[in-house]
């Protein structure tokens, strides 16, 4: 169910009247079960992948929280080391055989004919599961507050499924932090019109940046991108330029229907673009563009490998790393 469609504008004012109405102890289940409903219009047996996810996340931030009473120091950091470990390499191993498994024995099949080794594993040609990036990244992200202690390990399996599909921002982001989210899950927002037409005027903003914009844009790029030996000088440059606007609106506007849609709620998503084309230098771009995503790098990539703690060379390699891996 794509955001600009019919649908999702039939399906948003049923889920917010159901939160506000329904009694508070199933607001989260019907929270839970309309966002598996929104995420299975895409593809219903993929939504097996997004609950696989929530439960290896989900027990290991028990089995973290469970090695943390452990008086033995040695065990504790064995048994915490090994639940953090438990949750990425699955996790990531999910994400690369579907995303990006048929991407890269492309040029392993390229690289063993070269070498003229055998080499006859096909493309299993999957259709890419909706959001998988998002959701991976934001159950991740909770693994590593509770190993780090920032959060208490979720025992509620209910809330913590819903942090992980909540529907405004499962599919595009932003990758919400589990200190942020988790503890607005938990209670209850009683009705509040500030927020209600604020979150209102964000969907509509979206929708303008999107349908208006974007979409507009996409037929002038598309047209020259599709057949570039056409096209020379000054209008690929009007194309480029477009495609920049194009991409940014695209984007852009999920993240701003997701928080609208959160907002009416009471609930707030964190902004994921701060006006990045106004930045003055590069480094201050990537801190406007896309913000969650590399928040995400920064906190679980950046700093852990050392960040600029280690010297200008060092600092350097460890940007080459985020930017590689992002």
């Amino acid at each position: 169910m794509a955001f600009n469609s019919f649908s999702y504008i039939a399906f948003l004012p049923i889920m917010v009247l159901g939160y506000f109405l329904l009694p508070k102890k199933v607001k989260n289940i019907w929270l839970l079960l309309g966002s598996y409903f929104f995420y299975m219009n895409w593809s219903a047996k993929y939504a097996v992948l997004m609950l696989l996810s929530t439960a290896i996340t989900y027990v290991s931030g028990i089995w973290i929280g469970k090695a943390n009473t452990l008086e033995n120091e040695a065990k504790k950091i064995r048994y915490r080391k090994l639940s953090v470990a438990f949750s990425f390499c699955i996790n990531l191993a999910i994400l690369f055989f579907f995303k990006y498994f048929d991407f890269a024995n492309e040029y392993i099949t390229i690289l063993f004919n070269y070498l003229n080794i055998p080499y006859n594993i096909e493309n299993f040609n999957f259709m890419l599961p909706v959001g998988i990036s998002f959701y991976t990244f934001q159950a991740l992200s909770y693994t590593m507050d509770v190993y780090r202690e920032r959060i208490e390990p979720q025992k509620n399996f209910i809330t913590y499924a819903l942090f992980v599909s909540f529907f405004p921002q499962l599919v595009a982001g932003p990758i919400e932090k589990s200190r942020n989210l988790l503890p607005q899950l938990k209670k209850f927002h009683n009705f509040n019109w500030e927020k209600f037409k604020y979150g209102l005027m964000l969907i509509l903003w979206g929708f303008i940046k999107k349908v208006i914009i974007a979409d507009r844009l996409a037929i002038l790029v598309d047209k020259v991108y599709n057949n570039v030996s056409d096209y020379h000088g000054f209008s690929l440059v009007v194309a480029t330029v477009c495609f920049a606007f194009q991409i940014y609106c695209d984007f852009s506007a999920y993240s701003d229907i997701a928080r609208g849609s959160a907002k009416l709620m009471g609930i707030e998503l964190m902004r994921n673009f701060d006006r990045p084309y106004f930045s003055k230098k590069v480094s201050e771009f990537w801190r406007r563009w896309h913000v969650s995503l590399n928040e995400w790098f920064r906190e679980n990539l950046y700093f852990p490998l050392g960040g600029n703690r280690k010297g200008k060379f060092r600092q350097q390699i460890n940007i080459m790393i985020v930017f590689l891996a992002s």
